[in-house]
């Protein structure tokens, strides 16, 4: 028995030695890590993970909120935080494309907590006859009754989702050969300082004694220089957004800004001719919640309803993101209340007062009998 039968299938696909695809290795390998050595990268890494960090999860039956909200919406892992569970689900997503939560029970059968995985630690395979997937983890299978497996986006045929990073790895690959490009010719050198030119015909051994000259009188430092009939010295010198390519660097942030559904004022880089006023500011945080992050809470708030027990699901709250200014917040508050569907301790509650404490008017005291016989 072969312990590597696909190894045989695989070497059938090439029939033609001398006929070889092309080496893809480079753009291939690329870790997020090293995509993170970009700076665009990691600022929108960055965002999706601020913007993770400022939300809750609420659970709810039917209309009604559960106060308190089951343990496992409380606090998911139990060796975690709330806030932190959901971060590290975000950024597996948003790194890798897929995340995974390892599920612990009881013996009664009851979740006890929710453990994020490395998602290159897991494996999944489906069984083309029936469908069903299992998940590889440390040498041991797990089903998905053990695993709960979450996915940025669906590829039609695909067992795995696909991240941003994994989907344009040959774009952000080359927008890091760029980067080194530009820092190894600001630091390693390959463009002279200036150019040395003579009105008169020369041979090449005299342009190289020339140049042995020239560079010795100014390794010395502020030597003076003394220039043959006819021979003239240009300094050569680039402007900082030509040595760096800045307009292609820049470019390649709008690229990457846009990969990952980063409005560009975020990404602290407006594009050229556009304003920023308050009224479009808003308008691209509310885009940016419903069809960026979106994307990221609706896979875990279904993960989670799945979890919940029947008749229960998670939502997550996203005032904290939609949350305006404090003077249309109170506009809008007051709209509420003048309109009968906001009590006063409702719009408290979320600004996160406690209820007004009403002091009760007092009840006038009942008249004596006395008073009532002398009247």
């Amino acid at each position: 028995m072969k312990l590597f039968p696909f190894l045989k299938r695989e070497a059938k696909v090439v029939t033609n030695p001398a006929v070889l695809p092309p080496n893809r290795e480079g753009y291939l390998a690329l870790s997020p890590r090293q995509a993170m050595s970009l700076e665009a990268v990691y600022r929108a890494l960055s965002i999706l993970e601020t913007a993770a960090k400022q939300l809750t999860i609420d659970a709810w039956r039917g209309k009604d909120l559960l106060d308190p909200p089951p343990s496992i919406v409380r606090r998911p892992n139990i060796g975690s935080t709330q806030s932190r569970f959901i971060v590290e689900t975000v950024a597996s997503l948003a790194q890798r494309g897929n995340a995974y939560w390892l599920i612990t029970r009881a013996p009664s059968g009851q979740i006890l907590t929710l453990d994020v995985l490395p998602p290159l630690e897991v494996t999944p395979k489906q069984n083309p006859q029936t469908k069903i997937i299992d998940y590889t983890y440390q040498g041991r299978l797990y089903t998905t009754r053990d695993i709960c497996h979450l996915k940025l986006l669906t590829v039609a045929g695909e067992v795995e989702g696909l991240g941003p990073i994994q989907a344009a790895r040959r774009n952000l690959a080359g927008a890091l050969d760029l980067a080194d490009y530009a820092s190894s010719l600001v630091n390693g050198g390959g463009i002279p300082t200036g150019i040395l030119t003579s009105d008169q015909a020369i041979s090449p051994s005299l342009a190289q004694e020339t140049r042995e000259e020239w560079n010795q009188t100014q390794a010395i430092g502020k030597g003076i220089a003394v220039l043959g009939k006819g021979t003239k010295f240009q300094v050569l010198s680039l402007k900082p957004e030509e040595i760096q390519f800045l307009e292609t660097q820049n470019f390649n942030v709008t690229q990457i800004a846009r990969l990952f559904g980063i409005p560009a004022r975020l990404m602290l880089a407006p594009l050229k001719g556009s304003s920023t006023t308050y009224a479009n500011a808003q308008q691209e945080d509310l885009q940016f919640v419903k069809w960026t992050l979106m994307a990221y809470l609706r896979e875990i708030e279904a993960a989670l309803s799945d979890i919940l027990p029947h008749g229960q699901t998670a939502r997550f709250n996203l005032d904290a993101l939609l949350r305006t200014d404090t003077y249309t917040r109170y506009q809008a508050h007051q709209i509420g209340i003048s309109a009968g569907f906001l009590t006063i301790d409702e719009v408290r509650a979320i600004e996160g007062l406690p209820p007004l404490q009403v002091t009760p008017t007092p009840e006038p005291e009942p008249e004596s009998e006395s008073e009532n016989t002398n009247a």
